[in-house]
């Protein structure tokens, strides 16, 4: 919990006290390499903090392949976002890449929250902008930047992914083929 606290800290005030009131809506989770978070089809019912290991976020395009929507590592909040804001199914799914360790807040307890307390209520309006921000960077990066930017850039802002996914995971994600994204690894590896 005292990763999720220290975060917090670092995006707004919260004293020790608001904290702790909000405590109990908190569980801790953890996941085993391939194990589910989320399925495709399911209602996203919680907004987990990842607080160890890697999880990955994908969906099914139109010839059933899995397609890497985002990673998300410790220090980030992971949730199929259109899912749980709405509580309808969700075309995601999330799993654990490795052990992974997590502080999950239920649906119904972060509205209690947003209900009695301003400070929950900045908590959520700093954590969906910082969403939208990095929605926008990343189609901005996906449309303008060459492959291999790309995996620079994933290799400098997340490099434990490059660690513990697999190539097509990554491929995907970056919007390459296999092949594509074993050159630009070799080339990266050479100039390195």
């Amino acid at each position: 919990m005292n990763q999720l606290k220290t975060f917090l800290q670092s995006i707004t005030t919260i004293s020790d006290e608001e904290f702790e009131n909000a405590n109990t809506y908190f569980r801790e989770v953890r996941l085993e390499k391939g194990e589910s978070l989320l399925q495709e089809g399911s209602v996203c019912k919680q907004m987990a903090f990842v607080t160890k290991g890697v999880l990955r976020t994908f969906y099914l395009n139109h010839k059933a392949q899995e397609i890497t929507h985002c990673f998300r590592t410790a220090g980030m909040f992971a949730s199929a976002y259109r899912s749980f804001i709405l509580q309808e199914p969700s075309f995601l799914s999330i799993t654990a890449l490795e052990y992974v360790e997590l502080i999950l807040i239920d649906y119904d307890h972060l509205q209690k929250l947003y209900q009695t307390s301003l400070v929950w209520q900045r908590i959520g309006r700093i954590l969906a902008e910082r969403a939208y921000i990095e929605m926008e960077d990343y189609a901005t990066v996906l449309n303008n930047e060459l492959a291999i930017e790309k995996y620079q850039r994933l290799l400098k802002e997340q490099p434990e992914v490059i660690q513990k996914s697999n190539v097509e995971h990554i491929a995907t994600y970056l919007g390459v083929t296999r092949r594509t994204l074993s050159r630009i690894r070799q080339e990266v590896s050479e100039c390195c």
